[in-house]
């Protein structure tokens, strides 16, 4: 089968699966895009992406333009004159020239079931919404928020203990995978593009750290999808007796709340600090002290006295 010249554009973690994929294949990866080093860090001291890492390790070509949007952004990709570009998180907007330079066009993994969660953070979203399952798609990359057409989907369902952290492993995984199968079946023809239906768009929104906070006021349902679409960041966060703590991990215990005020904490059982909601009962399994390391809530109630105390937003 035919081998292609492919250039490679991302930045995180997401995208690294895809690209070892690529390297591990038949094809060629003539270059790498990915953002330029941006500070991090407690000393902002400048850091280069994971895709820069792993691309400096294999010796590939490597640029970083700030900007796609002119002819000297640009030139470096047409040097390398790829059969087709590979985008992967990779966070610049692709402009006309870009989509139109690789012969065989611009895929994309998307980390959802398009058209469902087109947007900035379509894992954190799906788990917030209380979705039954996400995926990958790989498209077309056009000129529109994700509204290219779809070559393939693959499914996966959410777990109840799912955060977005598990959830980003096995989804950058999943694509990696499907990109080999997209790739194969774009050459030979079996695989062809169809537009994405018009019903179901939904927005993902990038996610504010503000969003973190956590409302006691509503449903135990709620406040447990938040805690897991937060994990790793930005992390749940809420207060007791003037003290911020980060909420970790956590699942909706079987059983109603007695008549107290939401944030009240219940007591310490087998499945976790029991804390009364607006609506059901959280039990919280693991937090963390500002400046500490993450505990057990059985480690945590071992060292502060927490029933009867209330946690605030």
């Amino acid at each position: 089968m035919q081998s292609l010249r492919i250039a490679f554009a991302g930045t995180p973690q997401f995208a690294l699966p895809a690209l070892r994929a690529l390297l591990a294949s038949r094809h060629r990866v003539v270059g790498v895009l990915t953002q330029p080093d941006r500070p991090a860090g407690r000393g902002r001291e400048l850091r280069a992406s994971p895709i820069k890492l792993l691309a400096t390790e294999h010796g590939l070509p490597l640029a970083q333009p700030a900007t796609l949007k002119t002819g000297e952004g640009r030139a470096v990709l047409h040097g390398w004159a790829p059969d087709l570009l590979v985008v992967v998180a990779y966070g610049l907007i692709l402009p006309s020239p870009v989509l139109m330079l690789p012969r065989m066009g611009c895929l994309n993994i998307h980390g959802s079931v398009l058209p469902r969660w087109r947007g900035a953070a379509p894992i954190q979203r799906a788990l917030l919404a209380g979705d039954a399952e996400t995926g990958i798609t790989i498209m077309q990359l056009d000129e529109g928020l994700d509204t290219g057409p779809v070559l393939l989907e693959r499914r996966r369902a959410i777990g109840l203990r799912d955060t977005a952290g598990d959830l980003h492993d096995a989804l950058s995984e999943l694509g990696a995978a499907a990109l080999l199968e997209a790739i194969d079946g774009l050459i030979t023809g079996a695989l062809l593009p169809r537009a994405q239906s018009a019903e179901g768009v939904t927005y993902a929104a990038k996610i504010e750290k503000a969003e973190a906070r956590i409302d006691w006021s509503t449903s135990a349902a709620q406040i447990d999808r938040r805690i897991r679409a937060f994990n790793p960041w930005p992390v749940a966060e809420t207060q007791l007796a003037g003290e911020a703590l980060r909420l970790l991990r956590s699942g909706v215990a079987d059983l109603h709340a007695r008549e107290v005020a939401p944030g009240t904490v219940l007591g310490l059982a087998d499945d976790g600090l029991r804390v009364a909601c607006g609506e059901g009962v959280l039990a919280v399994n693991e937090l963390q002290r500002a400046g500490k390391r993450p505990v057990s809530a059985r480690d945590f109630a071992n060292a502060v006295r927490v029933a009867g105390l209330r946690f605030e937003s």
